[in-house]
């Protein structure tokens, strides 16, 4: 059985609350594709997010008093895949920003993707598509900034990834012991709208930040993990 969220998700799709602006493309829905990546996450939400559970975000004490958000950072490494013809393995990029007050009506805040320095134009056409049913919202606001490196390491005790060298974004992330040998994961949990993945591996943030404009934002302590997803074009027909 699908998980409550899956369902609340594909809701979405249908009714076409699909990412605005960038990320549709002419002719984008006759290609096919696959998409197959890893990503080291974190956000504001206590270890564990309760987004991946309910419509609204953590509670926040703030100089503003008590706000919901979100407010997160992903650092994508694309193990395999494909758009069409063009090669998607080892495509790096980074998505920041806020899923906001709530998004039980399918809407969020904001969010600003950026692209590893030497990525096609083809391919940056194809991640866009790609992400648009992998979240499948509609953002307030969406922005593409500039190509910058992007620096993406992860073990089975930490993971870090940085942007422009740490001068945009920051994560690190150190595994949560299970009760096992290995870290504790999360499994038979839906990722956004992604309808396969590896299981949440528990890593609580050292500290995620972004450092961009006025929405910079830093926490330390809060959601980490890293978790691999799978899907194809072929999974919105299902």
């Amino acid at each position: 059985m699908k998980s409550k969220n899956y369902s609340l998700f594909i809701g979405i799709l249908a009714a076409a609350f699909i990412l605005l602006g960038p990320l549709q493309s002419s002719g984008a829905e006759a290609e096919k594709w696959h998409f197959n990546g890893t990503v080291i996450e974190a956000c504001s939400c206590p270890m564990f997010c309760q987004c991946y559970f309910n419509t609204e975000p953590a509670l926040h004490q703030t100089e503003d008093g008590a706000k919901h958000f979100c407010k997160f950072n992903m650092a994508y490494k694309v193990n395999k895949g494909h758009y069409g013809e063009t090669d998607l393995a080892g495509v790096k990029f980074w998505v920041a920003g806020d899923l906001g007050e709530t998004w039980k009506d399918g809407e969020t805040d904001w969010a600003i993707l950026t692209f590893q320095i030497g990525t096609t134009d083809d391919q940056k056409e194809a991640i866009k598509v790609i992400l648009g049913n992998v979240f499948p919202v509609k953002w307030q606001s969406f922005e593409v900034m500039a190509d910058t490196t992007v620096e993406w390491v992860a073990s089975e005790q930490r993971a870090e990834a940085k942007l422009a060298g740490g001068e945009n974004a920051h994560i690190i992330l150190n595994s949560w012991q299970g009760m096992e040998d290995h870290s504790a994961m999360l499994t038979n949990i839906a990722y956004f709208g992604a309808p396969r993945n590896s299981g949440f591996k528990m890593m609580p943030n050292e500290i995620e930040t972004w450092k961009v404009g006025d929405k910079a934002f830093e926490f330390k302590g809060t959601t980490g993990f890293m978790i691999t997803i799978d899907m194809t074009s072929e999974d919105l027909s299902i």
